[in-house]
């Protein structure tokens, strides 16, 4: 399976236009655990598109008894978008100081999307894992927002390497936001949001 990175011409020649759906607060849903290592003043990150909200709580529903989700960070303002892009890409221009300027777009592209298409920025992506119904978080293979050089590579959904119970918990949250994914008017994803 070949992924397409987002910063792929195709990708940002797919015209959008706001929909005009309200941003929704995870908290007022009652349902969702909200992780707060990504907070910020306002709770922007406790913000998405109503209509992901809703598939979320779907998602929920088709866990396991005793698994939850944790939302990690929803909506991204702008500025704070284009620093994280900015940042990771000075990263990788330190370690790699002899690729170009569009390698190194493409490169950090495969963490972070490029501000002026991020979804985060549009309230329509969200990190999130699984946790006990105490909060414990499951083992995923790596850490929530590891970056590919950081997990060699085992951020990618179905990347090699993981351990066979992490692969059990990411098929897991795989079916469920599938499910709940399938029953709505958005495409599935070919990645679960676990990082930038």
């Amino acid at each position: 399976m070949s992924i397409v990175l987002m910063s792929d011409p195709r990708v940002a020649a797919i015209p959008v236009a706001d929909n005009g759906e309200r941003l929704a607060d995870v908290r007022a849903s009652g349902e969702l655990l909200l992780d707060d290592r990504r907070s910020d003043p306002a709770y922007a990150f406790a913000h998405l598109r109503a209509g992901v909200l809703d598939r979320l709580l779907q998602a929920q529903l088709l866990l396991p008894d005793g698994l939850r989700l944790l939302v990690v960070e929803g909506f991204r303002p702008p500025a704070l978008q284009q620093r994280y892009f900015e940042e990771y890409t000075a990263e990788l221009r330190a370690a790699h100081g002899d690729w170009p300027a569009k390698e190194l777009r493409a490169q950090a592209s495969r963490y972070v999307s490029p501000p002026e298409i991020a979804p985060h920025s549009a309230g329509a992506a969200v990190d999130l894992t699984l946790v006990t119904a105490d909060g414990t978080e499951l083992d995923m293979g790596t850490r929530v927002n590891a970056t590919p050089e950081e997990s060699g590579g085992r951020c990618y959904t179905l990347a090699d390497g993981l351990s066979h119970q992490a692969r059990l918990h990411r098929a897991t949250l795989s079916r469920a936001l599938t499910a709940a994914l399938t029953r709505g008017d958005l495409p599935p994803c070919g990645r679960l949001r676990r990082h930038l």
